[in-house]
């Protein structure tokens, strides 16, 4: 293994992906048909179809705990961090020190901004620009430069290669990958971002990122915030946020390719500047193919979902438990005609980043940088896939790896 590679994502063989790529098609039309009779057990595994049964499943999380432990702990060498830890006094004061570094909203604009401007400058004059990969250059830099994380030394994009192939081991969704394999790529990150820390505490140089304000916070005798701690926080908001908004960016903008009517209407509000209206569009488009399919959770005591209705399920302990977040948002019980496309839904009907505990950390952040991801390449005049097959959103696994748009002035 090199640590050098510019591909992102892990290889897949091609018949995985389309394995992969065959499932997740007729995936939307089986969880149609299945949806009634949730949740289903299959085996060792329970999956929640409906919206309320995937709320419940998210709101308990004393039974149905987040699954990412073992992993992160690879990833951390061993440091707790938020996503793998249950709801306790550990858990509390790890997201009450989390909490009181971010300043929103205006941190949420610093990243938005700084991002849109890299990917305006990326945008050639016209022709062919692969979307995922500029989406993802522009997320990882903006996020990296509001943590105060440099950039690696090496290839170019290289803390993006770590941070995307870590997301991936983490949340799999794609490839199998092994402790071996991520292995390397973890302690790359953690050495790269415990010696920004080092190097910023020693120069003793104030600034106004996430790095600069643990700092101060540590200066001024925080007992949570030691190098450890601060470390710990930065490597896993980078390996957890900025691998999502480029695939989720190239989601909503696949989407909208196939609705004419509404991506015009989303280049009109990108060009007035309507953010409002921008960010109600993409987070619709977005529910056509979110992130992934379902969310992982684990009973580690027994349970039952449905609980009062004839559809009652026992969950005993160690069940593995899908949270189908695409099908909730597709319940028609719950939304109004889920197949039509409408960017005024209640924020109710929307899960993608979760929901309840461990809801994604960086939800604010995202609520912004996804939309303005796009403004800029929303603001051209013509915006078409590019021909043949460079045109079409490739995914590995449930991620998106590539989608080639064509410019002209």
């Amino acid at each position: 293994m090199t640590l050098a590679t510019d591909d992102a994502l892990w290889p897949m063989r091609p018949m995985a992906r389309l394995a992969w790529r065959v499932g997740l098609g007729v995936a939307p039309a089986l969880a149609a048909c299945l949806r009634p009779f949730s949740p289903l057990r299959f085996g060792q595994t329970v999956i929640a179809l409906r919206h309320d049964d995937v709320r419940e499943v998210f709101l308990n999380d004393p039974t149905y705990a987040a699954p990412y432990a073992e992993r992160l702990a690879l990833i951390t060498g061993g440091q707790p961090f938020l996503l793998g830890l249950q709801d306790g006094p550990e858990y509390r004061a790890a997201l009450r020190a989390l909490r009181g570094l971010l300043d929103l909203p205006r941190d949420a604009e610093r990243v938005g901004r700084d991002a849109a401007a890299i990917v305006a400058a990326g945008l050639p004059a016209s022709g062919p620009v692969d979307v995922v990969g500029l989406f993802r250059r522009a997320t990882f830099d903006a996020v990296a430069r509001w943590l105060g994380v440099p950039s690696a030394d090496g290839p170019p994009d290289r803390l993006a290669v770590w941070g995307t192939r870590l997301f991936g081991f983490q949340f799999g969704g794609g490839p199998s990958v092994t402790d071996e394999q991520a292995r390397p790529f973890a302690e790359a990150m953690r050495a790269h971002v415990a010696q920004a820390v080092a190097v910023r505490k020693a120069a003793g140089t104030a600034a106004d990122d996430l790095l600069g304000r643990s700092l101060t916070l540590q200066a001024g005798g925080n007992p949570w915030f030691t190098d450890a701690a601060i470390s710990t926080a930065l490597l896993c908001l980078l390996v957890g946020g900025p691998p999502q908004p480029p695939m989720l960016a190239a989601n909503a903008l696949d989407q909208l390719l196939r609705r004419p009517d509404w991506l015009a209407r989303a280049q009109k509000a990108a060009c007035a500047g309507d953010e409002e209206e921008l960010r109600g569009i993409v987070q619709e488009a977005m529910r056509f193919d979110p992130l992934a399919p379902a969310l992982q959770r684990v009973a580690v005591r027994d349970g039952t979902l449905a609980v009062g209705t004839m559809r009652a399920r026992a969950v005993p302990a160690g069940t593995q438990v899908l949270a189908a977040i695409a099908s909730a948002m597709a319940d028609g019980r719950r939304l109004v005609d889920p197949r039509r496309f409408d960017p005024l839904r209640p924020a109710a009907d929307y899960l993608h980043f979760g929901h309840g505990l461990h809801e994604c950390f960086g939800r604010e952040l995202n609520s912004v940088l996804i939309h303005r991801l796009l403004m800029p390449l929303l603001q051209r005049p013509r915006l078409v896939r590019a021909a043949g097959a460079s045109g079409r959103l490739a995914k590995r696994g449930v991620h998106a790896e590539r989608l080639e748009i064509d410019l002209a002035l």
